[in-house]
């Protein structure tokens, strides 16, 4: 299988990423050629614009804040309905594409601690853009959705018909928690979760499981649809980060 001659990370801050080593196991996991890794400080699109300018061939990246909305607009893209913002790109032969895996990712790694999201409520703080794609894919699921105010109010979308008010919610998640492993509000719920994490996270964080399973939504929606049976679990790349 073809692979990418660089692969990695784009945002700020990015040093605590594990990204570009996730993209190193999964590539080894499928037998691709190492790509040459990334990390990519960019501030602002123009820094993004910079850097993948001194990029040669194609590129296979995820960006996270604050890039999720001005690469897509620049480039042409456009994100799944109502979450209107990309978290993975690629660039193949001069060509961008790109999609939004927070909603699938948050999915999967509640799935793997046990948790499904079917008639299961979530206490949400936060309106940006991972919160809107993990509303639209956990209302899919028939999830509901309780929503809690924060910088930004969750905007009205495909999710509206799954939000709830007044009831106990299940699991909760602060959406905005300073990236780095910030600390998140409490809020109640039988189970609270954090998708921020840093430098000294462990594989069993949930932060981590769910980097983990949003990276491989991306493998699977995105880099390289075709080897959907061969890509290894969220368990198994777990087990690789521990060791």
């Amino acid at each position: 299988m073809r692979g990418p001659d660089h692969w990695g990370i784009a945002g700020s801050p990015i040093s605590h990423s594990l990204t570009p080593r996730l993209f190193s196991l999964v590539g080894e996991s499928l037998g691709i050629r190492p790509a040459t890794k990334f990390f990519m400080e960019a501030r602002t699109v123009e820094d993004f614009e910079r850097g993948v300018e001194q990029l040669d061939g194609d590129v296979w990246l995820s960006c996270t804040a604050p890039l999720k909305h001005a690469p897509m607009e620049r480039l042409g893209l456009e994100g799944p309905e109502g979450v209107n913002a990309v978290n993975q790109l690629m660039r193949a032969d001069g060509v961008w594409s790109g999609t939004s895996t927070d909603g699938t990712g948050f999915i999967s790694a509640c799935r793997h601690i046990g948790i499904e999201p079917s008639g299961q409520v979530l206490r949400m703080k936060g309106g940006g853009s991972a919160a809107r794609a993990i509303a639209a894919s956990w209302s899919s699921e028939g999830g509901l959705i309780l929503p809690e105010e924060g910088r930004r109010s969750l905007v009205s979308g495909p999710w509206d018909s799954a939000v709830v008010e007044g009831v106990e919610a299940g699991i909760s998640v602060d959406l905005d928690a300073p990236p780095g492993g910030g600390e998140s509000a409490p809020l109640p719920a039988q189970r609270q979760v954090s998708i921020s994490y840093g430098e000294n996270a462990h594989a069993d964080d949930f932060a981590v499981v769910m980097v983990v399973a949003q990276h491989l939504e991306a493998w699977k929606s995105l880099f390289s649809p075709g080897s959907c049976d061969g890509l290894p679990s969220v368990g198994e790349i777990l087990e690789r980060l521990a060791s």
